[in-house]
């Protein structure tokens, strides 16, 4: 079965969802305002990419493999990282709207998250370990028996993490918001 190459191209202003992608390896790409909304990006790899500014919201990434892929100034809603290849899985968004977005079971290492909206993400069972969220806000987000040990979370706000079902060993947090912490035991705080 013959695998598309593209490397190299900037695709601009494009609608992924009116015209689809090659099935193949997109690599060195750059995705400028593009709209992927709804779109199927299935099966598709994307190596050192960057997706600026366009909407994926509801894409669907089942099998497809994101390898050093940056997202900035993008929206994301409900987009179900978890259906991705987790082999050489590699991500960072920056500005980013992510509310409903699955993460779940993922290996996110390292993974940095920057002034981004994930409110009500799922990072269930999620290796965040030395994860970086930074202003971003997560309330509702769901973290569950995810491995959160050294990531930082000093300016992070809206979060409720349970000490008790997830791993945060080294993890950093500030004051006050430190007090999501607390939540599950439904104890007044003056």
């Amino acid at each position: 079965m013959q695998t598309e190459l593209i490397e190299n191209r900037v695709f601009e202003r494009v609608s992924l969802t009116e015209n689809p992608l090659l099935k193949g390896v997109y690599e060195e790409c750059s995705f400028i305002k593009c709209d992927a909304n709804r779109s199927d990006l299935s099966g598709i790899t994307f190596r050192n990419c960057l997706f600026e500014n366009c909407d994926l919201s509801l894409a669907t990434v089942r099998n497809s493999l994101l390898q050093d892929v940056q997202f900035r100034g993008c929206k994301l809603l409900g987009v179900q990282f978890s259906e991705c290849k987790g082999f050489l899985l590699q991500l960072g968004f920056e500005e980013c709207m992510l509310k409903l977005a699955l993460f779940s079971q993922l290996k996110l290492k390292n993974t940095r998250f920057k002034n981004c909206d994930l409110q009500e993400a799922d990072f269930t069972e999620a290796d965040l370990t030395g994860a970086v969220f930074e202003e971003c806000d997560l309330l509702r987000t769901t973290f569950l028996k995810s491995n959160l040990e050294q990531a930082d979370l000093r300016s992070a706000f809206n979060y409720s993490i349970d000490p008790e079902s997830n791993r945060l060993k080294k993890a950093r947090f500030l004051l006050p918001q430190v007090i999501g912490l607390l939540d599950r035991y439904d104890i007044i705080i003056e």
